[in-house]
């Protein structure tokens, strides 16, 4: 296994379908944005209008964030909220970006923000201001800046890979490859690891991967499959799927490998275990009751309460960081299609067709699944209500296994 390359295959998002009651936000160029190796307002008006939940409107025009601007005309125009802005080289090299969020019905500023970066992260720098726009503009927190992990598979040269990348698809950096297949990465609550499983040694064995120092660690290789690593919330300890004792049972482990803990005792097959967000309940996916259900019980084990009761077979359960929704696989009418379900109510809301492995965004708003088509694996996004869908393909071979990653300190 080769740990930590960078590399230029970066992915294609293509959007389809919009939310509901769209806010009109008009973007400017920003002065003097052509010293940068990117377009400060092209990446900002990218990522409102993948949400979904902008009109995205080019204001036609270079407007500064120390200009005075006619914001009755741009009321005028129907746009409810400006973005201006500026770039400008410091004298070490690096750059400060400000912008500001003007507020056009109401005449005033909603919001600004500085800040000098290093050139290689005019990017970052934009997702920021695209995620503060988003949080003034819906009150809810912004994912632009977040990254996400995914298993790229080159079945020609015979390669998998753990890449990690920008919620964009952009700056992608393969952080392990090899020759056997690489399966269910999980972020760490911190952002700074991927646990992950790897068939390198002939049976999958849970791996932990520092993203920032490129050293890894066995976090199980007991005898048998050991797999499905989930992170608990405070990031001290996993929960896995160990065969160990014969049958596939879930426990717990600290991130050091130590401290292994059993949870489930059954005759059932019980894997793919999932934290909720509070730390308090686990769940997972049983066939205790003939089939595979999603079941949930104590993050300390005990008794299992099942959660899924439509369809014969409800696997791949996730939790939205809020708790309030749940997220998972059902085969239904011959396909596997992803399922949301409001978890205080039961509602359920078949969200997309064609998917597997769903994971959600840390704000809660939006599932990234892989789905396949056109003869090969790609990833995709559905917002929560199902309005707002988006693929990320790549080129060469298959992307898989998404897993969407924390907010960033």
């Amino acid at each position: 296994m080769l740990m930590g390359t960078a590399t230029q295959a970066q992915l294609k998002v293509e959007i389809a379908g919009v939310g509901s009651n769209q806010i009109p936000v008009a973007v400017a160029a920003f002065a003097d944005e052509g010293v940068a190796p990117a377009q400060v307002s092209a990446v900002i008006r990218a990522d409102l209008e993948r949400s979904g939940v902008f009109k995205v409107v080019d204001a036609g025009q270079v407007i500064s964030d120390s200009a005075n601007v006619d914001l009755a005309a741009f009321k005028a125009s129907g746009v409810d909220a400006l973005v201006v802005g500026s770039v400008a080289r410091q004298p070490d090299g690096r750059l400060a970006v400000r912008y500001k969020l003007l507020d056009t019905v109401k005449g005033g500023q909603l919001s600004q923000m500085g800040g000098e970066v290093q050139p290689k992260y005019t990017r970052l720098q934009a997702h920021r201001i695209a995620d503060d726009v988003y949080e003034k503009l819906t009150g809810v927190k912004g994912i632009f800046s977040t990254r996400i992990a995914y298993v790229k598979e080159d079945r020609a040269a015979r390669q998998f890979s753990l890449a990690v990348a920008d919620a964009d698809g952009e700056n992608e950096i393969v952080a392990v490859h090899g020759r056997e297949p690489i399966i269910s990465p999980a972020w760490s609550p911190d952002g700074s690891k991927v646990a992950y499983v790897s068939l390198e040694d002939r049976k999958p064995v849970v791996y932990l991967q520092d993203l920032m120092t490129g050293r890894r660690n066995q976090i199980s290789n007991q005898k048998g499959n050991n797999s499905a690593p989930s992170w608990a919330p405070d990031g001290s300890t996993l929960a896995v799927a160990l065969s160990k004792d014969g049958n596939t049972e879930i426990y717990t482990v600290r991130h050091d490998g130590s401290g292994l803990r059993r949870l489930t005792t059954n005759n059932a097959i019980d894997t793919e275990p999932q934290f909720s967000a509070d730390g308090q309940t686990i769940y997972f996916t049983s066939d205790r009751s003939g089939g595979p259900q999603v079941y949930k019980m104590s993050a300390s084990g005990g008794n299992a309460t099942r959660v899924t009761f439509n369809g014969n077979y409800n696997i791949s359960p996730r939790v939205s960081p809020d708790g309030k929704t749940l997220a998972w696989i059902s085969q239904r009418d011959g396909g596997f299609s992803l399922y949301a379900m409001d978890l205080a109510s039961g509602q359920e809301l078949r969200l997309a067709d064609g998917a597997t492995e769903p994971s959600f965004s840390p704000n809660g708003k939006y599932i990234m699944y892989a789905t396949k088509g056109g003869g090969r694996t790609s990833l995709a996004v559905v917002s929560v209500d199902g309005r707002v869908k988006q693929r990320l393909t790549t080129k060469a071979g298959n992307i898989r296994e998404p897993s969407w990653g924390p907010f960033m300190k």
